[in-house]
């Protein structure tokens, strides 16, 4: 994908590669991402550090046990740092921060937005899907599910639906089979790749990706979408909300704040390179509706091809 906004990110870019291509400078940028982001959330009234250490003073072999999949190959892509974690999501700092860094990072996407914009976001995604889908599914995949919290709103829009959590990792779906116990709800979480998940055949009506493909590859991104195609049943739907290549807010995005953000986004990149569109299409879809739903964000719905 070529747009203005990657041409007037381009110089940025380089500058930003070579300075986290030096491991103390790309150290010390994750440090201070991390450092923001909990400052960000303790002044909207989100007690980081307070949540962070209650969950993970937790005994969670139950919810791991329950949750994990032993037979799990991780793809070498998942691997890698993410989000100033050494670890990724493989592990349990990652996990019990997730929810609190939600709220942080979404706190300003709209103007005194605070605490709200997370929930604001997700209310954006929700009222699109409200607005495209000609039928309410009764039957939800949530891809990349993390600790939950996609998972738990899709079920308040849709609570006939039977809701499907999928994540890789093993340490989110304890705390969102946790938060599920706490919440009374009947979600089932499946620990697998979203390449590879071994549900059944057309078993969905909706396949819904928030906030993932930004932190894919291309290939395996590609991957996802075919696994994607093979479980929606006729007339299902894709539905993807993430980040959007060409808003104004990326566009003008001051080198410092957008090496701070590529420290914690390994594959920011290849994310913004590409023709994800076209990719949806080439893989059995329909041509994707494709709406601004935030300042920074896009939604791409689209219907499979039968």
């Amino acid at each position: 994908m070529a747009s203005a906004t990657l041409d007037s990110l381009r110089p940025a870019v380089r500058l930003v590669n070579f300075c986290l291509g030096i491991k103390p400078l790309a150290a010390a940028a994750k440090h201070q991402a991390r450092t923001m982001m909990i400052n960000r959330a303790e002044q909207i009234g989100v007690p980081w550090r307070q949540r962070a250490a209650e969950l993970q003073a937790r005994d969670w072999t139950e919810e791991f046990q329950r949750v994990h999949n032993p037979d799990v190959t991780y793809p070498d892509y998942y691997l890698k740092p993410f989000h100033a974690y050494d670890q990724g999501n493989l592990c349990w700092q990652a996990a019990t921060e997730a929810e609190v860094a939600a709220y942080a990072v979404h706190a300003r996407i709209w103007p005194a937005a605070g605490r709200q914009g997370d929930a604001q976001l997700r209310q954006s995604y929700h009222d699109l899907l409200l607005q495209h889908l000609p039928t309410a599914p009764r039957a939800i995949l949530d891809v990349g599910c993390s600790v939950g919290m996609s998972s738990f709103a899709l079920q308040r829009v849709y609570p006939e639906a039977q809701i499907t959590g999928l994540d890789l990792s093993p340490h989110f779906l304890a705390v969102a089979q946790y938060q599920s116990q706490q919440q009374g709800a009947a979600i089932r979480w499946v620990h697998r790749p979203a390449e590879a998940t071994q549900l059944p055949d057309e078993s969905f009506d909706l396949v819904s990706l928030f906030l993932i493909c930004h932190e894919l590859p291309h290939p395996a991104t590609a991957s996802i979408l075919q696994e994607a195609r093979r479980l929606l049943r006729p007339g299902g739907h894709l539905a993807l909300m993430d980040m959007n290549p060409q808003s104004t807010v990326h566009a003008t995005m001051p080198p410092y704040i957008l090496t701070l953000l590529k420290s914690t986004e390994p594959y920011l990149d290849d994310y913004f390179t590409l023709d994800l569109p076209g990719l949806i299409t080439a893989g059995g879809f329909q041509s994707p509706r494709l709406v601004a739903n935030s300042p920074r964000h896009r939604t791409l719905i689209a219907q499979i091809v039968t």
